[in-house]
This record gives C-alpha cells, structure tokens and sequence, in this order.
C-alpha cells in the first residue's frame, strides 16, 4: 500500500495522486488517499472525487503506521531528549523543486508528504494519469456551448491567478503573480503562429481580467463555475489546442491533460517570486517560457 497524502488546491492534489498512483502502479499495490489535513485546513477542499481516479482513504490508524516513530525510536530519543526521527517509511520531499529520480525506487509501503510538481514522476504512465483525471460527468449547458466554441476556433486558454496570490501576505511573498506585460508578451509571440485564435480566459479575478486584459482579438472570459465547479474550468482548459498558464499548478494541468498534437504551451519565467528557487523539473521541456 501507498499512501499520499494530499493538501492544497485542486491542482495541487492533482500532482500527490499522480506521484502516488505512478509508484503503486509499478509495484502493483493499491494507493490510498489521506485527506485528513482538509479537517484543519479551511481555504481548500478535497476535490479529485470529481475525476475517474481510484479513489480509496487511508484510514488514521493506516497513516500512523506509516509515519510515527517505532516505540525503540521514540524511547531512544527521550533518552537523548531529542525528538524522534520519523521513520523510513514517511517519505517527506526535500525542500526544493527538482526532480528525485530516488522517488521512482521507493518500495511498497510507503507515506509520501510533497508537492512533487514534475511531470518526471508520472509521464511513463502519462495515458493512465490522463485517463483518470477526465470528469465523471457529461459537460451540459453553458460549459457545453463552450466546449463547442472551443473545439470550432483557434482556441487558446489564458489563465490569470489572482485570490491568494495577491490577497495573502505569505502566499504573495512566495509566488507572486503574473503581470500584464506576461500576458501581452506571450500573445504576441503567439499569434506569429497561431492566425485567427479565439481566447477563452480563466481567471478568479474577473475585474481584474475585463480592466487590465483587453486583446485585439475574440475573447471569452469564463466566469460561470466558481470554486465549487473548478474542474469543469479545468476540463474546458484542456479542451483548448494552446495555452498561456499562470504560475499556478492549475493551469499547468489544463495545459498538460490537453491531446491536441500540436498545442503550444507558453509558461512564465519565473514560477516563485524569490528568483533563487528553481523550477527546471516543473516545467516540461516543450513549453516555451516566457
């Protein structure tokens, strides 16, 4: 058994299962989900129960097993009254971005504690993770008039995170956020390629979008799902043939599950506002940055 465990927002989650489901594949073991960190956790909910995922939760005592110190451990370090090194089987990722190759190794019977944001750790089973991670349900109403727009045009996703990226102090001081001169920068660069193309903009920011984002070209600002609903944002994101991502783990999905041949990922430079923090695993080496 593998256990992930999972934090954060829906794109986020999205990079715990893929890493978790990857190992438990090749040791053919099943993978369980911990979302207990959800119940103190208030700004973001489980979501992956909307996708084709297999979807079992690790109970407490599973994840205790899994990540406390033995008692030898525990009255080791009261003797030396320090505190107890958890044990081998709690997989913590270290604290940077790169990739560790050490991760696809790992045994049966393991906790993984991460981000874990490259594709490396799940693209030798690219066509299960894509397979698994499409909605449970049929695209109706105003999400399918969409689709169909986004299917008949040049479509190209824009995504612009604001929320927490601009609102939280901490969360601000870590990522910052994607600047107009970005997004004006990268649709210039596209339409050398892309002639006609249609922009379908995600945003949770939509006055910020209709201020500051005004393009001579067909813009559709989708603004409909909410919170509740970010997956069905999602799924008409990967629908689009290209893409311009925010710093944000969600459009980084949108991007990556779409299966147009030829799409054209453009992706910022720079992912975490402090320059030092590198990021050359996070993003695939087909997309262009800018």
């Amino acid at each position: 058994m593998i256990i992930t465990r999972l934090i954060g927002g829906l794109g986020n989650q999205m990079f715990h299962y893929a890493v978790g489901r990857r190992l438990a594949h090749v040791l053919g073991t099943e993978l369980k989900l911990d979302i207990s960190a959800f119940q103190s956790y208030k700004l973001r909910i489980y979501s992956l129960g909307n996708f084709n995922i297999r979807e079992k939760f690790a109970s407490p005592k599973e994840v205790l097993a899994l990540t406390r110190p033995t008692i030898l451990e525990r009255i080791r370090a009261k003797a030396l009254r320090r505190r107890p090194w958890p044990p081998r089987t709690y997989v913590r990722e270290k604290q940077h971005f790169h990739f560790d190759p050490k991760i696809l190794s790992l045994p049966d019977g393991v906790y993984l504690d991460g981000y874990w944001q490259s594709e490396k750790y799940f693209v030798d089973i690219a066509g299960i993770i894509r397979l698994e991670f499409t909605v449970k349900t049929p695209q109706t109403e105003k999400n399918k008039e969409i689709a169909e727009m986004i299917t008949a045009t040049e479509s190209v996703s824009l995504h612009v995170r604001c929320g927490d990226y601009i609102s939280n102090p901490h969360t601000r001081l870590v990522h910052g956020s994607c600047n107009r001169d970005y997004y004006f920068r990268c649709v210039e660069y596209l339409t050398q390629t892309v002639k006609n193309p249609h922009f379908f903009i995600f945003s949770d920011d939509p006055e910020w979008v209709r201020e500051n984002l005004k393009l001579s070209y067909p813009m559709t600002l989708v603004d409909h799902n909410g919170a509740e609903k970010d997956y069905e944002d999602l799924r008409l994101m990967s629908q689009c043939k290209y893409h311009i991502i925010a710093n944000s783990s969600f459009s980084w999905w949108g991007a990556w599950l779409s299966p147009w041949k030829d799409k054209i990922v453009f992706s910022p430079k720079r992912w975490f506002a402090k320059s030092k923090t590198s990021t050359q695993d996070l993003i695939p080496a087909q997309w262009l940055r800018r």
